[in-house]
């Protein structure tokens, strides 16, 4: 059980609207990159293999792979960095985690797309 005021500060700090995307969706991450005095928005793309925890402390992991490196990313989803969130593809999975893909490469890692109505 959470005290109030731990609740209620965890309801201060989430944002109001947040994309559904689920583990095994394509989604393309837009996040804040700060340079000396510039502030510049960077595109991160890929797999969601990954959701953990609840209300403000939620997170998700990206998993991409560049040029035969693969990458992995953990974003939390009610950052002030995190300016959108946008789901290109969904999959269906199977699994909570999709750590699996990361001992498999090539076609190997295509995931069923799932059909929208």
């Amino acid at each position: 059980m959470v005290s109030p005021v731990i609740d209620k500060l965890n309801r201060a700090n989430m944002k109001d609207e947040v994309p559904t995307f689920s583990v095994g969706d394509n989604v393309s991450v837009h996040c804040t990159i700060h340079e000396g005095g510039k502030e510049r928005t960077q595109v991160y793309t890929g797999t969601v293999i990954a959701r953990d925890g609840t209300g403000a402390t939620e997170t998700f992991t990206v998993r991409r792979v560049t040029h035969g490196v693969a990458v992995e990313r953990i974003f939390p989803v009610h950052s002030p960095y995190v300016t959108k969130i946008d789901v290109i593809r969904s999959s269906h999975v199977r699994r909570a985690k999709l750590y699996y893909l990361r001992k498999r490469s090539g076609k190997q890692t295509r995931l069923r797309e799932k059909i929208r109505k």
